[in-house]
């Protein structure tokens, strides 16, 4: 009994053990596959790049941005790619910041920041809130770099976030943009932009855009079309295209092969060259106008001074610098509202003028009346001092006056004629002017007086005016107006102590030009001055345009000594 227990002992661990054996042999060779399998991902990891992008992608905007300053420059397009397509807020940030190279990585932990530089280093932003996050030393950091093809590629990524700023004119700056260098993908993506584009200007410049792409297309029929609607625009691209394709090359070869399309390239050039010579003209004659415009204004007062007066004087260029300086210094006063500054400075510009023109009158001018030579003497050395006082106080570097907002920018009609704002307002101004003027010497008392005593000095006296009184006044009236001009001549160029100097010949060629004492021959003569030198500069020069005025000038006065508008009744004499 013992032995058969025994015996089943035996028989039952030899069965346990054969159990084992067989289940070693079927489990065991799947052991060893999965443990292979873990050496050869192991071993595939240890391979693997760091800056693989494509074997590790960054799902997270943070994680984007902490790849990109190891990543080589194959690599970062992708990593740009997947940050726009986290379509984080900040996304077009950074990547103007890294087109403009102002992103940078800490080298100690690596973190991206857009930065600015100061005097004290680099001033931080952080990219994904935007906030300021402190000022460091800039050697601690490192920039992000890139190459020509992956600016190419911000370029044209941080253009089509702009296709869909709701501001007009950030779009039309972004179709301009993406046209610039535009590859096969910008022409389709600008194709399914038109279709939802609703602004026509916005519009306007996708058609055209389209158009010259289509200019390079293997089909004829669609280079015609695309000739036929590049036709009816004015755009230098398109013109310049058009005359590229019908025009022969040094071997007498065409760039175009399709006669129909080369004639109506040709066609379509030689119009849009019609168009844009015409509004050209529109353009010179503008900038007369605006020319003429800033001479009115300068010899204006000095019509008043010199031709009813009959004053020399030389120191009127230094009246107009007088109230330029007054725009500087209201601008210093009032940095923060530029379009305040520059009205305000119009009345400041003409009592400050109008008085210190007083001042010379009553201490200077009113002894030397009928004494013309010794009159230019005298205000010429006040000129000399006038401009050395100028530059003690603001020294003699020249100074610069912002233009508001409403004077910026271009006022465009169409693609071949643009105004510019501030000459714009300078003409309407001009006009204001000029107006004002002729109400207050045709409508008022003291207009009266100063015509009765230019006309007949004695007998104005003999009907109880006091004509010392009135001969201040009339200085003073002047000088305030040169002073209104040197406000104008602000915007235009820069003030400096020389600044009279530049005008004071060309308003005593408006004023013996239009007639002497006589305020429509100087807004005549100064227009017609203004735009005559216009038109000659394209053919002769700037100098040479200014010398052929003058001897216009010299001839026209031989013949006609009192001008275009001569002065009726008015006897020279002095007190």
């Amino acid at each position: 009994m013992r032995y058969a227990r025994r015996r089943f002992h035996v028989t039952a661990s030899v069965a346990r053990t054969t159990r084992w054996h067989r289940l070693f042999q079927i489990f065991s060779p799947l052991a060893f596959a999965l443990l292979a399998l873990s050496a050869v991902t192991a071993n595939a990891a240890e391979e693997a790049p760091a800056s693989n992008v494509a074997a590790a992608p960054a799902t997270d905007f943070v994680g984007i941005l902490s790849q990109l300053p190891n990543a080589g420059l194959s690599d970062k397009q992708q990593l740009l790619e997947q940050l726009i397509a986290s379509h984080h807020a900040s996304a077009q940030s950074v990547l103007k910041a890294l087109l403009d190279e102002h992103l940078y990585s800490r080298d100690s932990d690596g973190k991206v920041f857009i930065t600015e530089e100061v005097d004290t280093g680099l001033r931080l932003t952080d990219p994904e809130t935007l906030t300021t996050a402190g000022t460091e030393a800039a050697d601690g950091f490192s920039k992000v770099g890139t190459n020509n093809a992956l600016r190419k590629f911000l370029r044209g990524a941080i253009a089509q976030f702009r296709l869909d700023d709701p501001d007009r004119s950030v779009r039309l700056v972004a179709v301009h943009e993406m046209l610039r260098d535009a590859d096969s993908a910008t022409v389709d993506l600008l194709r399914v932009r038109l279709s939802s584009e609703k602004d026509s200007a916005v519009r306007k410049a996708i058609e055209i855009g389209l158009a010259i792409a289509d200019l390079d297309s293997d089909d004829a029929a669609t280079r015609l079309a695309a000739t036929t609607a590049l036709s009816q625009t004015l755009d230098g691209d398109a013109y310049n295209k058009l005359k590229a394709i019908s025009t022969a090359n040094a071997d007498g070869s065409y760039a175009e092969t399709d006669d129909g399309v080369r004639n109506a390239a040709a066609k379509a050039a030689q119009r849009i060259e019609f168009w844009r010579g015409i509004y050209g003209s529109v353009e010179t004659l503008f900038f007369g106008l605006s020319l003429g415009s800033v001479l009115v204004l300068a010899a204006i007062g000095l019509a008043i001074t010199f031709g009813v007066m009959g004053v020399i004087n030389m120191a009127h260029g230094e009246l107009i610098m007088l109230g330029a300086y007054t725009a500087y210094v209201m601008q210093q006063l009032l940095p923060e509202h530029l379009a305040l500054s520059i009205l305000l400075s119009i009345p400041a510009a003409f009592l400050v003028s109008g008085l210190v023109g007083v001042a010379i009158e009553r201490s200077i001018v009113r002894f030397l009346y009928g004494r013309p030579l010794e009159t230019l003497l005298a205000t010429f050395g006040l000129s000399l001092i006038l401009q050395q006082l100028v530059r003690s106080i603001f020294s003699p570097l020249n100074r610069s006056v912002a233009s508001p907002e409403f004077m910026s920018g271009t006022l465009v009609i169409n693609d071949a004629l643009s105004l510019t704002y501030n000459r714009l307002y300078i003409v309407l101004f001009t006009l204001l002017v000029f107006i004002a003027l002729q109400l207050i010497l045709k409508r008022t008392s003291l207009g009266l007086k100063v015509r009765a005593v230019s006309q007949n000095r004695s007998m104005a006296r003999a009907m109880g005016i006091r004509s010392e009184w009135v001969d201040a006044i009339t200085f003073g009236l002047g000088s305030g107006i040169a002073g209104v001009a040197g406000v104008a001549l602000s915007q235009l160029t820069n003030v400096g102590p020389n600044l009279g100097q530049a005008y004071i010949i060309d308003s005593f060629m408006v004023v013996v030009f239009g007639g002497v004492g006589n305020l429509w021959g100087t807004l005549i003569g100064g227009m017609t001055l203004g735009v005559a030198g216009k038109l000659l500069e394209p053919a002769v020069g700037a100098v040479m345009a200014k010398i052929v005025v003058l001897v216009f000038i010299i001839l026209f006065i031989q013949r006609r000594k009192q001008g275009l508008f001569p002065q009726k009744g008015r006897a020279a004499e002095g007190h």
